[in-house]
């Protein structure tokens, strides 16, 4: 296969940008920008994420099983960049952002648009990011979306010309 090709190919996909947190208030706390999301289930409602191993979200996903996909605004690539590295939680904020507790305990940055509650179901291991396949079991929506929602959020290709992930 042309690893050129392959990269070109693979990047065609669409991808939005989205934090990923887990944990509670009284354990720790885990977060970290992804892309690579769908749902692949109307009844029950389920969305698959590929996380990457070696990172905290993965550890803090695969021990408690609740999470928060924190959906990003077209306007948010400060976010997207703020947790493509690990962020410290105090004081009820994740680095710069303040949070509130989703039912299930896992953090909500309390900026973005719209967040969804989920509680991992299986866990695919294959590769360098495992898919987890999580039910939604709850949504937040903090703000009205005017026209189509999948254009209010954050896409990869937002955040510049040259910054890909996937391929």
């Amino acid at each position: 296969m042309d690893e050129h090709i392959r990269k070109t190919v693979l990047r065609m996909i669409p991808y939005g940008l989205y934090v990923l947190t887990g944990g509670s208030q009284d354990s720790t706390i885990a977060s970290a920008t992804i892309n690579w999301v769908t749902q692949t289930s109307f009844v029950p409602p389920l969305l698959a994420l590929g996380i990457k191993t070696d990172s905290a979200i993965y550890a803090e996903a695969s021990k408690s099983g609740d999470l928060v996909l924190n959906i990003l605004g077209r306007e948010q690539g400060n976010l997207a960049f703020a947790f493509f590295k690990p962020v410290p939680y105090a004081d009820g904020r994740l680095g710069d952002y303040e949070v509130r507790w989703a039912a299930n305990g896992a953090p909500i940055l309390a900026c973005v648009p719209a967040a969804v509650e989920l509680k991992v179901r299986q866990i695919v291991e294959l590769g360098d990011h495992h898919t987890f396949v999580c039910e939604v079991t709850g949504v937040y929506l903090t703000k009205d979306i005017a026209g189509r929602p999948d254009d209010a959020i954050l896409h990869m290709k937002d955040i510049g010309e040259k910054v890909f992930y996937g391929g």
